[in-house]
């Protein structure tokens, strides 16, 4: 049985939920398909790395946990080739979850990807 990696995204709204397919399929591989080379990727430390393997590094821990995210879109707003993306995520039942500030853009062959993933962008500052 071969298992067929889905499409990119052809729509900014379409972005998180291609994520969440491709990171419930487990393929880290399929994950950075939807990162552009050089994308910055924030982690909750908010030190950005960059790069296809950083980038699959740090979203390993993540897919490692071999639970289900589920997103939520709260805001996109597109402007031309780029969109801005708000969105609720939650990996498991609330095993990790925050509110994401992405930045994607429409490359020349019409696909939507990441060129800042900030999965905690929008976590209220922690007080400790």
């Amino acid at each position: 049985m071969t298992i067929s990696t889905p499409s990119l995204p052809t729509r900014a709204e379409d972005v998180p939920a291609a994520f969440a397919e491709r990171f419930n399929s487990g393929d880290a591989e399929a994950v950075r398909e939807l990162y552009e080379e050089r994308a910055a990727f924030v982690p909750d430390t908010g030190a950005a790395v960059h790069g296809s393997a950083e980038i699959t590094a740090a979203n390993g821990p993540f897919l490692a946990l071999g639970l289900p995210i589920s997103v939520t879109p709260r805001h996109v707003h597109v402007a031309g080739e780029i969109a801005l993306l708000v969105v609720d995520w939650e990996i498991g039942d609330g095993v990790v979850r925050s509110t994401a500030t992405d930045v994607a853009r429409r490359g020349a062959d019409g696909f939507w990807r990441y060129v800042i993933d900030s999965p905690f962008g929008a976590a209220p500052r922690s007080t400790h």
